[in-house]
């Protein structure tokens, strides 16, 4: 809690996936990441028990970040329109649009799709992609601290 004032601290960012291993992998190697200990994968060819339950991953530093709980089903979103609503997105920000074009290859080579291109936009370059489970994210340009930055709804 912040300050002891009864407010609640935000924790981390879950996501539900029907495979938590292949999209905590995706995330980890997209930002950089680690696992919080115990959440590892395991050795090639051991059980990944908690790989089908609930894993989560942290900054280098130890602060936790997002989790993935696996469920039986999920939907993908249909965004930017249809039946199924994204509900929720993840606002990743880059400095410039030279990183948002190495951005673009990290994402594409790790399983992510593009979904909305506006690299060209002068105001605020961004490309909006889903991940290899379908949830919608963005990756814009901004000149502020990431922890601080405002970013756009898809």
């Amino acid at each position: 809690m912040a300050d002891g004032d009864g407010r609640p601290e935000l924790c981390q960012v879950v996501l539900d996936c029907t495979d938590a291993r292949a999209l905590a992998e995706f995330y980890r190697a997209l930002l950089g990441l680690v696992y919080r200990p115990g959440d590892e994968p395991p050795e090639t060819g051991a059980d990944d028990e908690r790989g089908r339950d609930w894993l989560v991953l942290r900054t280098p530093g130890g602060a936790s970040r997002l989790a993935f709980q696996q469920v039986d089903e999920l939907p993908e979103a249909t965004w930017p329109g249809g039946a199924v609503p994204q509900q929720l997105h993840l606002d990743l920000s880059v400095r410039s649009v030279g990183e948002l074009r190495a951005a673009h290859e990290r994402v594409l080579r790790l399983g992510g799709r593009l979904l909305l291109d506006r690299i060209e936009d002068e105001e605020e370059p961004l490309r909006v992609y889903a991940d290899p489970a379908g949830h919608p994210f963005c990756v814009f340009v901004t000149t502020r601290a990431a922890s601080g930055a405002d970013g756009v709804d898809p």
